[in-house]
């Protein structure tokens, strides 16, 4: 029997599932990864969350411009519109971002004077530089772990027999994610792709778009080891560079 989160998002034998199905064990350790478990049990050290809220607005911005490469790349006016409130709703998101840090004890200064982690950089330069070379189809592909993926993430943790559900200090930020607004954004991604790649020749080129998603989600993945090597005393690559 198929679990809520694998039938939830894209249609069956559409493009987006295969894209998942293609690359299941990358997708499982993004999605189920130690740092989610911490997350959904409230075990998820203080440092590595830390870590996480800070560059996930660096992230954020570049996320921004991702989207606006969207519109350049749309092919009809209604999803320049789109793409455009979305790059609206991020903007937006920036700001409330800050002060979800603040909540934290993470002061704006500290957020904007820190240098993006190697991860960071990885992940949104590999997703922008996607949508560089190719059309709207390989931008989505890229920008789809993402979107998608936090959705996915949610459903799990709600469904996790290990959830904690009284003072989890994540509960907010799961919260977000399980909201319905966010999973029909999620929901209208996948379908997207789905739309995408039945009028782009998506089975013609699966192979591609299979490597660009799976990519993206061993980026998200090692995003979230990012966090947990924090809590660990790990030293980022962005201060090794800077000693």
């Amino acid at each position: 029997m198929a679990r809520p989160w694998e039938t939830e998002f894209g249609a069956e034998g559409g493009l987006y599932r295969r894209l998942r199905a293609a690359c299941a064990s990358d997708w499982e350790a993004y999605t189920w990864h130690p740092f989610v478990r911490a997350i959904a049990d409230g075990t998820l050290p203080l440092a590595a969350f830390r870590r996480y809220l800070i560059q996930d607005y660096l992230f954020l911005i570049h996320f921004a411009r991702a989207k606006a490469l969207a519109v350049f790349k749309a092919e009809g006016i209604q999803a320049m519109r789109e793409k455009t409130e979305g790059i609206a709703a991020i903007l937006s998101e920036t700001t409330m971002h800050l002060r979800y840090c603040a909540e934290w004890g993470i002061p704006q200064d500290e957020v904007l004077a820190t240098p993006e982690a190697a991860e960071t950089v990885s992940y949104t330069r590999y997703v922008i530089d996607r949508g560089l070379a190719g059309d709207i189809l390989d931008l989505e592909v890229a920008l789809a772990p993402c979107t998608v993926g936090y959705a996915e993430v949610a459903l799990r943790i709600e469904n996790d027999p290990k959830r904690r559900r009284e003072d989890n200090p994540y509960e907010s930020w799961i919260a977000t994610y399980i909201a319905p607004g966010y999973q029909a954004l999620a929901r209208a991604a996948a379908a997207r792709i789905d739309t995408l790649g039945a009028s782009h020749g998506g089975e013609a080129r699966f192979p591609m778009l299979s490597a660009i998603f799976s990519e993206a989600a061993r980026l998200e993945a090692r995003f979230w080891q990012m966090g947990l090597d924090a809590a660990r005393g790990a030293t980022p690559e962005y201060e090794k560079v800077h000693r």
